[in-house]
């Protein structure tokens, strides 16, 4: 492998929907893949099949494509390294173990699960915990203990085995991580993990090893979770006689009051998503929130993630997945839990809200008047969401931001008509009408200009006068600038509204 060619991969599980932490880690990973001109993988890692949920992979697939992560090789895309299901890759996996226990790096296990059970039983008993380790190793039912001939010979007879790593007794393993920097192990605490099952399918931790070099990843970019797992990954890269690609470990998300990990419970709990997009379970129909359908944007939702564990060392908080590629570097990724504030996704939807063109805007709105059969000029609806959107944080904000445009109203608000329509209120508006009616050019500055000169030269109140027009119009002490909202619903229309406020109103 060239040491110029970056190869990183995003390796979930299909066990569910993906958490936003996932999303994260994939992000990550493209992040760096495309800043050094590298490849994105993408691995379904299904080796635990007792976990397997229906639906799960598509749903992965689907969310990392509404997220704009791009992938180059995967089970849709292909590629020169596949398959990239692990399942698909089953056969492969039994030779390294072999080759692991030729080389005295592992070895056959038949403890039964009842054995296990019973020596840990007994531990706790006398105050320990059990762990599989060099300490008891040689007096287990292993071919440590029974010799390796013996062992193959219960093999052949059908009985149930695994293989175990054989850790070293005493070796300090010194290990780099971009993130974290210097890990110092002793092998002395560590235990014998399983690493291959008799049912012909190697467990998560010789399957990941295999897959990566086989597929010539250069940087392995995943969870804090996975740090424990590190020094284990690294003596198998040792035993093997591999090259070890770089190791980066990136910090948990953490709940918004910072203490745990956050999960889907905080979600439910506090009314967010945790996931992407909306998952349904497919046994019970449950479904759980996704940022999509709660009416986020994709680079919204993707400019939040990046920031929560990087930072790009400048003030800057809007990015664009271009910037962000240039600008990103694993040595700016924080050790420490990254808290997840709900608050600051909307937030950032906002902004996004804000930059959005106009008319794309417009086309999403429209769907939801069509819903509610109204039916209104495209270029004047571009015109309506010009001056809206930054009331708004999701599109589906914009109908309560705007629809006194395309309605008029049939209520007014209590305190705002206690407040501003006074006895004399009707007799101005009345005046007022008047005024509307003998201006040709309809046009917002010209109105405001008319307007506004009228109220000086009757030496009335602004506040009162404006307070009670907007009432008049718009039903509420609310909406963009009064003399845009005119411009756009029209002379009539305007009148018309403001007369139907003095005979409701009194």
């Amino acid at each position: 492998m060239s040491e110029k060619t970056v190869r990183v991969r995003f390796a979930p599980s299909p066990t569910g929907p993906l958490h936003i932490g996932g999303v994260r880690t994939a992000l990550y990973n493209y992040l760096f893949a495309r800043q050094n001109g590298g490849k994105m993988i993408l691995r379904i890692e299904d080796t635990d099949q007792s976990r397997f949920v229906e639906g799960a992979e598509d749903y992965i697939i689907n969310a990392l494509q509404w997220c704009g992560i791009e992938i180059d090789e995967s089970v849709i895309s292909g590629g020169d390294f596949g398959p990239y299901r692990q399942s698909d890759r089953k056969d492969l996996y039994e030779a390294y173990a072999d080759k692991l226990i030729e080389n005295d790096w592992a070895y056959y296990a038949f403890d039964t699960a009842d054995e296990l059970n019973k020596l840990r039983s007994d531990a706790e008993m006398q105050g320990n915990t059990f762990v599989y380790s060099h300490a008891n190793r040689n007096s287990l039912n292993n071919s440590l203990n029974i010799g390796l001939q013996k062992a193959k010979d219960l093999i052949s007879q059908g009985d149930d085995f695994v293989v175990r790593f054989k850790m070293p007794e005493d070796y300090e393993l010194e290990m780099q991580d971009i993130i974290r920097g210097d890990v110092k192990v002793n092998t002395a605490t560590l235990d014998d993990k399983i690493l291959f099952k008799s049912d012909g399918m190697p467990t998560y931790h010789l399957a990941n090893i295999v897959d990566d070099h086989l597929m010539e990843i250069s940087h392995v970019i995943r969870g804090e979770e996975w740090l424990p797992s590190m020094p284990l990954h690294i003596m198998l890269y040792k035993a093997l006689g591999w090259e070890t690609p770089q190791f980066a470990h990136l910090p948990l998300l953490l709940k918004p009051k910072g203490n745990g990990k956050l999960s889907k419970r905080d979600g439910d709990k506090l009314g967010f998503p945790v996931f992407p997009t909306q998952w349904v379970n497919p046994q019970t129909g449950e479904k759980s929130m996704g940022y999509r359908e709660e009416g986020y944007f994709p680079q919204a939702f993707i400019n939040m993630l990046a920031l929560l564990g990087w930072n790009s060392g400048t003030e800057q908080e809007i990015f664009s997945m271009e910037e962000l590629i240039k600008k990103f570097s694993l040595e700016r990724v924080n050790k420490s839990g990254a808290r997840f504030d709900p608050e600051k996704a909307k937030w950032f939807n906002h902004q996004y809200m804000i930059k959005s063109d106009d008319a794309e805007l417009a086309k999403l709105f429209n769907k939801q008047l069509q819903t509610k059969n109204i039916d209104v000029d495209f270029d004047k609806l571009v015109r309506i969401v010009s001056i809206v959107k930054s009331r708004a944080v999701f599109v589906k904000d914009l109908w309560e931001q705007s629809s006194f445009f395309f309605v008029a109203p049939t209520e007014y608000d209590a305190k705002t008509k206690k407040k501003n329509w006074k006895e004399n209120t009707p007799a101005m508006m009345t005046d007022l009408i008047n005024v509307l009616n003998g201006i040709a050019d309809f046009s917002s500055a010209k109105t405001e200009e008319i307007v506004k000169a009228w109220i000086f030269e009757n030496e009335y109140s602004m506040g009162k006068v404006m307070n009670a027009f907007r009432l008049s119009v718009v039903g509420a002490a609310k909406g963009p600038h009064m003399f845009d909202i005119i411009e756009i619903i029209g002379k009539e229309e305007t009148i018309k509204r403001i007369s139907k406020a003095i005979d409701a109103l009194g």
